[in-house]
Protein backbone atom coordinates (compact mmCIF):
# COMPACT_ATOMS: atom_id res chain seq x y z
CA UNK A 1 0.00 0.00 0.00
CA UNK A 2 1.23 3.76 -0.78
CA UNK A 3 1.72 5.62 1.73
CA UNK A 4 1.11 9.11 2.20
CA UNK A 5 4.32 9.89 2.24
CA UNK A 6 5.08 8.15 -0.67
CA UNK A 7 1.58 10.00 -2.05
CA UNK A 8 2.88 13.28 -0.75
CA UNK A 9 5.81 13.65 -2.37
CA UNK A 10 4.63 12.55 -5.62
CA UNK A 11 2.34 15.22 -5.94
CA UNK A 12 -1.10 13.15 -5.08
CA UNK A 13 -3.67 14.32 -2.82
CA UNK A 14 -2.58 13.08 0.33
CA UNK A 15 -3.69 13.65 4.12
CA UNK A 16 -1.14 15.74 6.02
CA UNK A 17 -2.94 14.29 9.39
CA UNK A 18 -0.92 10.69 9.06
CA UNK A 19 0.67 9.86 11.59
CA UNK A 20 3.85 9.16 10.30
CA UNK A 21 3.87 12.78 8.91
CA UNK A 22 2.84 14.09 11.82
CA UNK A 23 6.24 12.82 13.49
CA UNK A 24 8.25 14.19 10.49
CA UNK A 25 7.03 17.14 10.56
CA UNK A 26 7.56 17.30 14.40
CA UNK A 27 11.46 16.13 14.55
CA UNK A 28 11.54 18.55 11.79
CA UNK A 29 10.20 21.27 13.98
CA UNK A 30 12.91 20.51 16.60
CA UNK A 31 15.71 20.69 13.97
CA UNK A 32 14.30 24.26 13.60
CA UNK A 33 14.15 25.58 16.65
CA UNK A 34 17.68 24.31 17.12
CA UNK A 35 19.26 26.36 14.17
CA UNK A 36 17.26 29.05 14.73
CA UNK A 37 18.72 29.33 18.02
CA UNK A 38 22.21 28.65 16.92
CA UNK A 39 24.33 31.63 16.84
CA UNK A 40 27.22 29.91 15.20
CA UNK A 41 26.78 29.66 11.78
CA UNK A 42 28.96 27.06 11.15
CA UNK A 43 27.21 24.74 13.64
CA UNK A 44 24.13 25.94 11.80
CA UNK A 45 24.73 24.83 8.64
CA UNK A 46 25.88 21.18 10.84
CA UNK A 47 22.28 21.29 11.44
CA UNK A 48 20.93 21.84 7.96
CA UNK A 49 23.24 18.92 6.54
CA UNK A 50 21.82 16.46 9.37
CA UNK A 51 18.42 17.67 8.42
CA UNK A 52 17.89 18.09 4.89
CA UNK A 53 17.97 15.36 2.17
CA UNK A 54 21.06 16.84 0.82
CA UNK A 55 23.65 20.13 1.12
CA UNK A 56 26.77 20.70 -0.53
CA UNK A 57 29.79 21.07 1.46
CA UNK A 58 29.63 24.69 1.50
CA UNK A 59 26.11 26.84 3.09
CA UNK A 60 25.25 29.63 4.85
CA UNK A 61 21.74 30.76 5.73
CA UNK A 62 20.69 33.11 8.29
CA UNK A 63 17.85 32.54 10.04
CA UNK A 64 14.94 32.36 10.45
CA UNK A 65 14.39 29.88 8.43
CA UNK A 66 11.17 27.33 8.14
CA UNK A 67 10.06 24.39 6.53
CA UNK A 68 8.06 21.55 6.77
CA UNK A 69 10.09 18.52 6.49
CA UNK A 70 13.25 19.44 5.66
CA UNK A 71 13.91 15.71 4.20
CA UNK A 72 12.39 16.34 0.77
CA UNK A 73 15.28 20.02 0.07
CA UNK A 74 18.16 19.63 -1.54
CA UNK A 75 20.41 22.35 -2.24
CA UNK A 76 23.65 22.47 -4.05
CA UNK A 77 27.27 23.55 -3.48
CA UNK A 78 28.10 26.88 -2.26
CA UNK A 79 24.38 28.00 -1.19
CA UNK A 80 23.51 31.62 0.12
CA UNK A 81 20.22 32.73 1.92
CA UNK A 82 19.97 36.03 4.00
CA UNK A 83 17.18 36.40 6.36
CA UNK A 84 13.96 34.53 6.64
CA UNK A 85 13.77 32.06 3.94
CA UNK A 86 10.40 29.98 4.23
CA UNK A 87 11.45 26.17 2.08
CA UNK A 88 7.83 24.45 2.22
CA UNK A 89 8.60 21.06 1.29
CA UNK A 90 5.41 18.72 0.98
CA UNK A 91 7.00 17.97 -1.86
CA UNK A 92 10.86 17.74 -3.29
CA UNK A 93 12.80 21.51 -3.50
CA UNK A 94 15.91 20.81 -5.50
CA UNK A 95 18.58 23.95 -5.94
CA UNK A 96 21.23 24.30 -7.87
CA UNK A 97 25.11 24.99 -6.95
CA UNK A 98 25.95 29.12 -6.31
CA UNK A 99 22.65 30.16 -5.23
CA UNK A 100 21.78 33.56 -3.77
CA UNK A 101 18.85 34.12 -1.94
CA UNK A 102 17.70 38.09 -0.56
CA UNK A 103 15.91 37.93 2.24
CA UNK A 104 12.14 36.97 2.70
CA UNK A 105 12.14 34.48 -0.17
CA UNK A 106 9.93 31.79 -0.42
CA UNK A 107 9.63 28.35 -2.27
CA UNK A 108 5.98 27.05 -1.43
CA UNK A 109 5.29 23.68 -3.05
CA UNK A 110 1.91 23.10 -1.26
CA UNK A 111 -1.41 23.23 -3.02
CA UNK A 112 -4.61 22.74 -1.87
CA UNK A 113 -7.60 22.00 -3.89
CA UNK A 114 -10.23 24.41 -5.62
CA UNK A 115 -13.75 22.72 -4.90
CA UNK A 116 -14.43 24.16 -1.22
CA UNK A 117 -15.94 20.23 -0.19
CA UNK A 118 -12.39 18.60 -1.39
CA UNK A 119 -10.65 21.04 0.42
CA UNK A 120 -12.85 20.97 3.94
CA UNK A 121 -11.97 17.40 3.72
CA UNK A 122 -8.12 18.21 4.78
CA UNK A 123 -6.59 16.96 1.62
CA UNK A 124 -3.66 18.60 0.19
CA UNK A 125 -1.15 17.87 -2.26
CA UNK A 126 1.82 19.60 -4.20
CA UNK A 127 4.39 20.11 -7.03
CA UNK A 128 8.05 20.19 -7.11
CA UNK A 129 9.87 22.92 -7.49
CA UNK A 130 13.54 22.87 -9.01
CA UNK A 131 15.90 25.12 -9.95
CA UNK A 132 19.50 25.15 -11.48
CA UNK A 133 23.10 26.43 -11.20
CA UNK A 134 23.99 30.06 -10.28
CA UNK A 135 20.37 31.17 -9.36
CA UNK A 136 20.23 34.42 -7.96
CA UNK A 137 16.64 36.27 -6.01
CA UNK A 138 16.14 39.19 -4.61
CA UNK A 139 14.69 40.45 -1.71
CA UNK A 140 10.97 38.75 -0.86
CA UNK A 141 11.03 36.52 -4.06
CA UNK A 142 7.79 33.61 -4.08
CA UNK A 143 8.55 30.95 -5.95
CA UNK A 144 5.23 28.47 -6.24
CA UNK A 145 4.64 24.97 -6.57
CA UNK A 146 5.66 23.51 -9.99
CA UNK A 147 7.82 26.02 -11.34
CA UNK A 148 11.06 24.59 -13.24
CA UNK A 149 13.49 27.28 -13.68
CA UNK A 150 17.31 26.56 -16.17
CA UNK A 151 20.89 27.73 -14.83
CA UNK A 152 21.76 31.35 -14.54
CA UNK A 153 18.15 32.72 -13.48
CA UNK A 154 18.03 36.41 -11.70
CA UNK A 155 14.90 37.08 -9.84
CA UNK A 156 14.31 40.44 -8.58
CA UNK A 157 12.97 41.70 -5.54
CA UNK A 158 9.51 41.10 -4.99
CA UNK A 159 8.64 38.83 -8.03
CA UNK A 160 6.56 35.98 -7.67
CA UNK A 161 7.43 33.25 -9.75
CA UNK A 162 4.29 30.79 -10.57
CA UNK A 163 3.86 27.66 -12.64
CA UNK A 164 3.13 28.85 -15.99
CA UNK A 165 4.98 29.33 -19.75
CA UNK A 166 6.89 32.28 -20.22
CA UNK A 167 4.34 34.76 -21.27
CA UNK A 168 7.52 37.79 -22.63
CA UNK A 169 10.70 37.05 -24.25
CA UNK A 170 13.35 40.03 -24.82
CA UNK A 171 16.84 39.88 -24.27
CA UNK A 172 16.21 36.46 -22.52
CA UNK A 173 14.11 37.92 -19.99
CA UNK A 174 11.57 36.15 -18.68
CA UNK A 175 8.88 37.69 -16.99
CA UNK A 176 6.04 36.33 -14.66
CA UNK A 177 2.95 38.80 -14.07
CA UNK A 178 1.16 39.57 -11.12
CA UNK A 179 -2.06 40.32 -12.54
CA UNK A 180 -3.82 40.00 -16.05
CA UNK A 181 -4.17 43.68 -16.63
CA UNK A 182 -0.57 44.26 -16.93
CA UNK A 183 0.36 41.86 -19.96
CA UNK A 184 -1.00 44.11 -22.55
CA UNK A 185 1.39 46.72 -21.71
CA UNK A 186 3.99 44.45 -21.44
CA UNK A 187 3.60 42.72 -24.82
CA UNK A 188 3.77 46.69 -26.07
CA UNK A 189 6.90 47.00 -24.81
CA UNK A 190 8.28 44.13 -26.27
CA UNK A 191 7.15 44.88 -29.70
CA UNK A 192 8.36 48.37 -29.33
CA UNK A 193 11.27 47.36 -27.97
CA UNK A 194 11.46 49.39 -25.02
CA UNK A 195 13.80 50.18 -22.69
CA UNK A 196 12.34 47.61 -19.71
CA UNK A 197 14.33 49.16 -16.19
CA UNK A 198 11.06 50.46 -14.83
CA UNK A 199 9.75 46.95 -14.91
CA UNK A 200 12.54 45.16 -12.99
CA UNK A 201 9.95 44.01 -10.24
CA UNK A 202 7.95 42.30 -12.35
CA UNK A 203 10.74 39.90 -14.07
CA UNK A 204 13.01 36.84 -13.49
CA UNK A 205 15.89 37.35 -15.88
CA UNK A 206 17.57 34.80 -17.40
CA UNK A 207 21.38 35.00 -19.16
Amino acid sequence: MTSEYQKMIAGEPYRPSDPELRVLAQASRQKQAAFNKEEDPLKGADIIKTWFGSTGQNLYVNPRLVVDYGVNIHLGENFYSNWNLTMLDVCPIRIGNNAMLGPNCQFLTPLHPLDPHERNSGVEYGKPITIGDNFWAGGGVIVLSGVTLGNNVVAGAGAPIPMRKPLFRYHQCVSFFRSDGLRALYQWVAEMKKPIKFLNRFFAYST
